[in-house]
């Protein structure tokens, strides 16, 4: 199934499941709610792994579950009112797609549990108290791994040779966006890079991005966790191929859109794992007693076709290394 069909049957499908076993004891269908910044379609994959973990404890869409999907569509200043309407719709849970969405819903509701399936930093974005205790209505888990960003940047120069300047687009309206820029500066100092931070606030700065990354003569550019370019995913690999410029993404949802090469956070795992929150909450424990979990699985996706549209070739070792190679 491709993901436009598993999107059309998403709206309105059931999802099939060999047995409710683990799942609640009761005829009452419950409602919970899921939003997003980016379109569903693009944030598919995350979506198919959230359902997959809820069919892996048996619920069943239509029978023990009913989701209520809303979506910014990448324009974040509708989150509020979404995020108004699923309070209105009383959903038992509110499963967000990253820190804009949680930010919403927090603002929202101080009342109905809050999943967060990823967050750079929940914590000093005064989501949760602590990642041991988060104290109030949300929990979830987060995408703080510091030493991503020095990662990062070492593949990235493993496979552009002799790299020294590297542009970094994203946004710094995100969450987590200056946590994240004082790791890749310590990083890039380790390294002797030079950086050009290039903020897009909307989907019309991202061509003039990359004009800017040309123009600083930038040799590699690194994309930063931000809805607007996630939901730019496309555009973003065909200008990085005209202006040959190799970038490292911050999903693998980019490579798999004709990106380079993509290092970091499984996300969608995170996704899937965030049913077992849902699975918890409904089951009567309390959001603010859940811990939050940290990333434990990491992936390396190198696309073969767009190295060679860039005139690139990838080591041998990190073609080794990665989990999934496009070609």
């Amino acid at each position: 199934m491709d993901r436009r069909t598993f999107l059309a049957m998403g709206a309105t499908g059931l999802l099939a499941a060999p047995s409710a076993a683990g799942a609640q004891q009761t005829t009452k269908v419950t409602s919970i709610g899921y939003l997003s910044g980016p379109s569903l379609s693009a944030n598919a994959a995350r979506i198919e792994a959230f359902r997959r973990g809820l069919r892996e404890l048996s619920y069943v869409e239509g029978k023990h579950l009913v989701i209520e999907w809303r979506s910014a569509d990448g324009t974040l200043a509708r989150l509020p009112a979404l995020a108004a309407e699923l309070v209105r719709l009383k959903v038992a849970v509110i499963v967000t797609s990253g820190g804009a969405p949680t930010r919403r819903a927090k603002e929202a509701t101080s009342t109905i549990p809050i999943v967060m399936t990823n967050d750079p930093d929940p914590v000093g974005d005064g989501f949760v108290a602590s990642l041991a205790r988060p104290g109030r209505n949300i929990t979830g888990l987060s995408t703080f791994a510091p030493e991503v960003s020095g990662k990062r940047l070492e593949i990235l120069r493993e496979v552009v040779p002799k790299l020294s300047r590297v542009a970094v687009l994203g946004s710094s309206a995100a969450t987590g966006y200056a946590q994240t820029l004082r790791e890749i500066e310590r990083a890039a100092k380790a390294f002797q890079m030079q950086l050009q931070f290039l903020d897009v606030l909307q989907a019309k700065d991202i061509e003039t991005a990359f004009q800017a990354a040309s123009k600083g003569r930038a040799q590699g550019v690194l994309t930063l966790n931000s809805a607007i370019l996630g939901s730019q995913r496309a555009q973003i690999a065909e200008l990085a191929v005209r202006d040959r410029l190799p970038v490292m993404y911050h999903q693998s949802d980019f490579v798999e859109a004709g990106g380079l090469i993509f290092y970091g956070v499984n996300v969608p795992d995170l996704s899937r794992r965030a049913a077992t929150y849902v699975d918890k909450i409904l089951k009567g424990a309390k959001p603010g007693h859940i811990p939050v979990e940290q990333p434990t699985k990491f992936e390396l996706v190198i696309n073969l076709k767009t190295a060679k549209a860039l005139g690139l070739t990838i080591p041998p070792s990190i073609l080794a290394r990665a989990d999934q190679v496009i070609e």
